[in-house]
């Protein structure tokens, strides 16, 4: 008995000595003065994140291409459901503008993928095929400003529903348009195709788009381009007032 009650008390003592184990998790603190500045023509931030097709460089994702970053607020709610079916409709159309889509809401992967499946089976697409970002540490969240003024104060203290931005961003990765929604207002996912029309139409004629332009419309002649270099490069015009001139597009 002695020799038994000596042995468990040595491997007691021996556990007692064994290093502990434990799991630290780095804690991201988040200040406002460390938040990038973003503007229209600002560089887009790059970042690496996982998204629902692997890992993800954003910039190498975009590529030389357009690209529509977009941020939900949370996985399985009903707006963002009814959203991100919308766009996934509308794939074809940004295909056709050479604009890729990625979204994000500051939930995991996992949580995504179990997501999509709704999103699928809601808005009656046969496969959901741009990635969602699972920005569970809220990088990507606090690189380009996706919360709200209280989403903002509580970013060290847990989980933070994001807003819903819009950010479109030209091949040389430059922040083209910014549109900002609150979370409880759905986004008007033809408006976002309608401003990609305007900023390449613009880009490849020289020229600006006038209120509620669409595509085929007259377009404004810039008031920087003087008449007769008017005439050499866009032919007729229709003069309103010297500074508001119309053309063919």
């Amino acid at each position: 008995m002695l020799f038994q009650r000596t042995l468990l008390q040595s491997k007691n003592v021996m556990l007692r000595q064994q290093p502990l184990r434990t799991s630290v998790r780095f804690i991201r603190t988040f200040k406002q003065e460390e938040q990038p500045r973003l503007r229209i023509n600002s560089l887009a931030p790059n970042f690496t994140a996982e998204t629902t097709v692997g890992k993800v460089n954003f910039h190498e994702y975009i590529g030389n291409s357009w690209a529509v970053l977009f941020s939900h607020p949370a996985d399985f709610t009903p707006v963002c459901t009814t959203e991100l079916g919308a766009f996934a409709k509308l794939k074809p159309e940004f295909d056709k503008r050479n604009v890729k889509l990625i979204g994000l809401s500051a939930e995991g992967v996992e949580s995504h993928q179990k997501w999509i499946k709704d999103i699928e089976e809601i808005s009656e697409l046969d496969k959901f095929t741009f990635p969602i970002i699972g920005d569970v540490d809220r990088e990507v969240a606090f690189l380009y400003d996706m919360v709200d003024e209280e989403g903002f104060k509580n970013l060290n203290n847990g989980i933070v529903a994001t807003i819903r931005s819009v950010y479109i961003i030209d091949p040389s990765k430059k922040i083209r348009l910014i549109i900002t929604y609150p979370a409880s207002v759905g986004r008007n996912s033809s408006e976002v195709l309608r401003v990609i029309d305007a900023l390449q139409k613009g880009d490849s004629k020289g020229v600006v788009t006038p209120i509620d332009w669409q595509p085929g419309q007259d377009v404004i002649i810039p008031p920087t381009v003087s008449d007769a270099d008017a005439s050499k490069k866009f032919g007729d015009f229709t003069t309103v007032k010297p500074y508001l001139r119309f053309t063919k597009a």
